[in-house]
């Protein structure tokens, strides 16, 4: 029997994280092992996550190695300063108008102070700790994923110290190609160091993983050895139909009981009717990614049909910026709105099965159409109709294209958005299936870590 090989995972996330950034090297560690590789994680012991999702800790593999080291993050003193220093560890913050004073500076000295990113504190310990770790356990494969990309670094450091490890280094968002990059106020020092250290990565490691299409050809260009494996949903073999895997929506400051949970339904349910055409946002809404001509699109369609009103449910699960709640509840659409807020990820999920459109959005920046939120591929396994917002052209456009699953629009689009739903809501209204039933079976998340498992044999 051919001997099982070793490969060390360094993430930041892990459970009890929430979030999509956990599932995927969560879901690669559960089946690696399918494929002849023994995945040993890294990962923080005293992490500072902006979610947390206990639920999560019981789909970590029973039998696999996880190592921990303490780090240390300014995150705690941040937060002293100002509450929307919570949110902004988690990649948001607030723009525009809506900045004030102390968060300007606190993105200022996030950009210019902490490059690549806060957690760059944990780098040389870890690097110091790692590199005996290999020495003493015979490792040569390593994987670091980011963000936070000053994983990458730890990975960067390990390569030109020890000349035989071979090191992927998996981008599941790009670095200085990320739209929230260009709002982090960067004196051109800064942003230079940033673009220096990101070019590093790419033509250092061995191989260089992205989660789109384009950002694997964006970093090509840049002179990695670049492929793309997307993230993508996993499938139970003990439902009856394969249940998703968890998509989180919850947090350890609300997360709220199972008994808190359906108390909820009861109540909302028994102010409404429960036969509602519903359309449902899972997950975290920020700033950035607010689809204002959606909500412009279904305030008219309430306001011209008004069947459409009566019936239709806006339904949102997870953390939604507190701006883009005022907007909502100061239109006509407040009277639709159930807002769950934050729900375990099986609660999160029994939620998308039980709604006929599901809305994803992307930041608006052409330099954003490479980038495949993973909660795209949990909406595909449900079979539910999609309707997504970002740049044109953008790969999730392609994927949704693909599969036949739902609808892509820009953010100057109005007419084409209310004719869509208006669409979807008479097929429902008539009693025509709009359920989508495309071939997904090359996102499982299986399938997907054959690809991995693929690509790691290339190194040894």
């Amino acid at each position: 029997m051919e001997k099982t090989k070793k490969v060390l995972i360094v993430t930041y996330y892990w459970p009890p994280a929430g979030g999509p950034g956990v599932q995927r090297w969560l879901k690669f560690a559960k089946y690696l092992p399918e494929f002849g590789w023994e995945p040993i994680i890294y990962t923080p012991e005293n992490p500072s996550y902006p979610l947390i999702d206990k639920t999560l800790e019981n789909d970590v593999p029973k039998n696999l190695k996880i190592i921990k080291t303490n780090i240390w993050e300014p995150y705690q003193i941040a937060e002293k300063f100002s509450k929307s220093n919570q949110k902004f560890k988690g990649g948001q913050f607030d723009v525009g108008k809506n900045q004030s004073f102390l968060s300007k500076l606190s993105i200022f000295i996030r950009g210019n102070f902490f490059i690549p990113d806060a957690r760059k504190f944990w780098i040389k310990p870890s690097v110091k700790f790692l590199k005996q770790y290999l020495k003493e356990n015979n490792i040569n494969n390593l994987i670091t994923t980011g963000p936070p990309h000053s994983l990458h670094l730890i990975g960067l450091a390990l390569k030109k110290e020890l000349p035989n490890l071979k090191w992927i280094a998996d981008f599941r968002d790009p670095w200085t190609e990320i739209s929230y990059y260009k709002h982090l106020k960067l004196t051109s020092a800064a942003d230079k160091k940033h673009r220096q250290l990101e070019q590093s990565v790419f033509q250092t490691s061995d191989i260089t993983l992205a989660t789109s299409y384009t950002d694997a050809d964006n970093f090509k260009k840049n002179g990695a050895n670049s492929f793309c494996i997307t993230n993508g949903f996993d499938v139970s073999e003990n439902s009856k139909a394969g249940e998703l895997e968890g998509l989180n929506a919850g947090s350890s400051e609300s997360i709220r009981t199972p008994e808190e949970y359906h108390q909820t339904l009861k109540h909302s349910n028994s102010k409404t009717n429960k036969l509602k055409f519903t359309l449902s946002y899972v997950g975290i809404l920020e700033q950035l990614r607010n689809p204002e001509n959606l909500w412009k699109a279904l305030t008219e369609l309430c306001e011209k049909y008004p069947d459409f009103a009566k019936e239709f449910e806006l339904k949102l699960v997870g953390r939604i910026d507190d701006k883009i709640l005022n907007e909502i509840d100061n239109s006509v659409l407040k009277n639709n709105i159930k807002n769950l807020g934050y729900l375990a990820h099986q609660d999160s999920v029994n939620e998308m099965q039980n709604s006929h459109l599901l809305l994803i959005t992307n930041f608006p920046e052409e330099s954003s159409k490479g980038i495949i939120p993973g909660k795209l591929f949990e909406y595909l396994a449900t079979g539910k109709k999609i309707i997504s917002f970002g740049p044109k052209d953008a790969d999730v456009e392609t994927i949704l294209r693909k599969t036949n699953a739902g609808k892509h629009f820009d953010y100057s689009e109005v007419m084409g958005i209310k004719d869509y739903i208006l669409s979807l809501y008479e097929d429902w209204k008539s009693g025509k299936s709009i359920e989508n039933s495309a071939d997904i079976n090359e996102f499982t998340r299986r399938e997907l870590t054959y690809k991995l498992s693929e690509i790691l044999e290339q190194l040894i």
